[in-house]
C-alpha cells in the first residue's frame, strides 16, 4: 500500500468513525433540538445566530439535523446490509454448495426479483406499511439479498473445490459441518467487504426516498428530507441543500474507499494462497 492511498484509506476510515460517533452520540452534543425553530434566522447562513453550520428554511440547525440524520441514515446503512448478508448468504451458500435443484431453484427465484424494479419495490413497500424506520429498513434490506446471495454463491462454487473442502470430505464430515466449519468462514470475509460497499448504495437508496418524502416522516430529520426541504430557498439559501449533500457525498465517498482497498487486500491474500 503506497503512502498515498494509506494517507486517502485512513481518512476514509476516520470520516466513518467521526459519523458513527455523531450518530451515537447526538443528543449530548452541544446543538439545539433538531426540531426547534429560530423564527429570527430563517435559512441562516453558517455563523448566524449561533447556529455553526446556519438555518434551514424553516429556521431549524442545520448541524443539529445532520447529527440526528445521521442516526437515520447510518442506521438503515447498517442493518439493511445485514439483513440482506445474513439472508443472502444463506441462500447464496447453499445454491453454491448443492448445486442442481437447490441451486436452479434460489438462482430461478433471485432472477425474478431482480427483474421487478426496485424502486416499485419500494414505494409499495412504504405504501402498504407506512413510512417508518422499520419499514425503511426491512424494504432496503429485502432489495439487497438478491446481490448478496450471487456473491455468496460465487465464493462458495470457488471455495467448494479447494484441497481444505476435499479432505473435510474424504475424513467424513457432514454437510452441515463442512459448511460450517470450511465454507462458511471463507466466504464470509469478502461478503463482510462486499457489504461495505451495498453501505453506500443503501444511504443512496434512503437519501432518494428522503427527497422524495418516502422516508421517515417529518419532522424527524434524514439526509436525504433535508437536501428535498432545501430546494425551495436553493437560490437564496444554497447552503441549507449543499452542506447535507456533501456530508452524504463524503459518507457515501469513505465507504466505497474502504470496501474497495479491503477488497484489494482479500483478492491479494487469496492470491498468496
Amino acid at each position: 500500500m503506497d503512502k498515498k492511498t494509506g494517507i486517502v484509506f485512513w481518512l476514509a476510515t476516520a470520516w466513518i468513525g467521526f459519523m458513527m460517533v455523531c450518530a451515537v452520540s447526538a443528543g449530548f452534543w452541544s446543538v439545539p433540538p433538531p426540531d426547534q425553530i429560530d423564527w429570527i434566522n430563517l435559512a441562516a447562513k453558517p455563523g448566524v445566530g449561533g447556529h455553526l453550520l446556519g438555518t434551514d428554511n424553516m429556521g431549524r440547525d442545520i448541524a443539529a439535523r445532520l447529527l440526528f440524520g445521521a442516526r437515520i441514515s447510518l442506521t438503515v446503512g447498517f442493518f439493511s446490509p445485514c439483513i440482506g448478508l445474513f439472508f443472502g448468504c444463506l441462500l447464496g451458500v447453499l445454491a453454491g454448495f448443492y448445486r442442481d435443484y437447490p441451486e436452479k431453484m434460489i438462482g430461478g427465484a433471485i432472477d425474478t426479483f431482480l427483474a421487478f424494479p426496485r424502486l416499485v419495490f419500494l414505494l409499495m413497500a412504504t405504501f402498504v406499511f407506512g413510512s417508518s424506520l422499520p419499514t425503511l429498513t426491512i424494504a432496503l434490506g429485502v432489495v439487497a439479498i438478491p446481490s448478496f446471495a450471487r456473491v455468496a454463491r460465487a465464493n462458495t462454487i470457488r471455495f467448494a473445490e479447494r484441497e481444505f473442502v476435499l479432505a473435510a470430505r474424504g475424513a467424513g464430515a457432514s454437510d452441515a459441518a463442512i459448511i460450517l466449519r470450511e465454507i462458511l468462514p471463507n466466504v464470509l470475509m469478502p461478503m463482510l467487504v462486499y457489504m461495505l460497499l451495498v453501505m453506500g448504495f443503501v444511504i443512496i437508496a434512503e437519501g432518494g426516498l428522503g427527497f422524495l418524502g418516502l422516508s421517515v416522516p417529518s419532522p424527524t430529520p434524514s439526509w436525504g428530507g433535508m437536501i428535498a426541504e432545501g430546494r425551495e430557498v436553493l437560490e437564496q439559501a444554497p447552503h441549507v441543500s449543499m452542506i447535507p449533500t456533501i456530508v452524504m457525498f463524503l459518507t457515501i465517498m469513505s465507504l466505497n474507499l474502504v470496501g474497495d482497498r479491503m477488497r484489494g487486500w482479500f483478492d491479494g491474500r487469496e492470491s498468496q494462497l
